[in-house]
């Protein structure tokens, strides 16, 4: 645990997430006499892999095992405990690319002009969202979002990411506004001891929590009419969408959103590439001559 949470800078949730997967191979071991977690072979692991697949486990959650498991016997050989590693020919079973869900900019928009401004909570929800949408945070960082580290003159706010790594994230002008509209409310609150720099905070003066963020957006894509199926996540995809469609950098909106590949930005472009070929169909003369003639 604390070579994945120190060497690695893996958060919390996901150092717990490997634990757990490990923990289901060494039950695997517990009911296999005949090896142990240092005498493991290719062999067994596959063997390990092929019940996780009988039993029902998807492909998705096979690769995040064999990931986890991995990475535990890196552990073991940088340590010495073993001296070759089992895991180093094992693959991860092939995942089909799922597209991120996206709201429209008219979807964003009705989203918080939804917010109901009367309800106390509703200027921090309205800031909150913004942000989301403007600097596509991610929720753990919009939570974490320190008031000391957005620069108002400047347009930026410091934003720390996977791995605890900082960097910088240009912010619009219009959700800073709404963070100054906020703060006239934050200002009202008995802050409590630890969160005096937590820009987002509840009623009760501590931080808000991730479940707290997909309830508001769940319950303002509700009062929206918004049917499609949403989270804090959507807003940080469809601000990667946007910004493809409007003609920016793919290295450019790597940085924004902190991905450490470029390849894990590039599932945009084929969002992206979806959006040209409807524009092409609903706006080519030759496709609207055609749709015309056989109606």
């Amino acid at each position: 645990m604390t070579y994945i949470r120190l060497e690695k800078g893996l958060a919390d949730n996901t150092a717990e997430a490997y634990i757990d997967d490990l923990n289901k191979l060494m039950n695997y071991i517990g009911s296999n006499a005949d090896i142990s977690i240092l005498s493991l072979s290719y062999n067994d692991l596959q063997q390990f892999l092929a019940q996780l697949n009988d039993i029902g486990i998807s492909a998705r959650s096979q690769a995040r095992i064999i990931s986890g498991i991995k990475s535990f016997y890196r552990f073991l050989l940088i340590e010495e405990y073993i001296s070759s590693d089992p895991t180093e020919l094992l693959e991860s079973p092939k995942i089909g690319q799922k597209l991120p869900e996206i709201l429209s900019e008219n979807e964003i928009n009705s989203l918080i002009d939804s917010i109901d401004l009367s309800k106390p909570e509703g200027q921090r929800n309205r800031a909150l969202l913004e942000v989301l949408y403007s600097c596509g945070l991610r929720v753990s960082e919009l939570i974490g979002l320190q008031f000391s580290n957005v620069y108002f003159d400047e347009q930026f706010v410091i934003v720390r990411g996977k791995g605890n790594k900082q960097r910088l994230v240009p912010i619009s002008a219009k959700a800073l506004k709404e963070i100054n509209n906020y703060l006239i409310d934050r200002h009202r609150l008995k802050v409590q001891k630890g969160f005096e720099d937590t820009l987002f905070l509840n009623r009760r003066g501590r931080g808000i929590t991730r479940v707290m963020v997909f309830l508001i957006i769940k319950e303002q894509a509700k009062i929206a009419g918004i049917r499609k199926t949403i989270s804090p996540h959507t807003m940080r995809h469809s601000f990667a969408t946007h910004l493809l469609e409007g003609g920016a950098n793919l290295r450019a909106i790597q940085m924004m959103l902190g991905h450490e590949s470029i390849t894990t930005t590039e599932i945009y472009t084929h969002i992206d590439r979806e959006f040209l070929r409807k524009e092409i169909i609903d706006h080519h003369p030759r496709n609207r001559n055609y749709a015309a003639s056989n109606q």
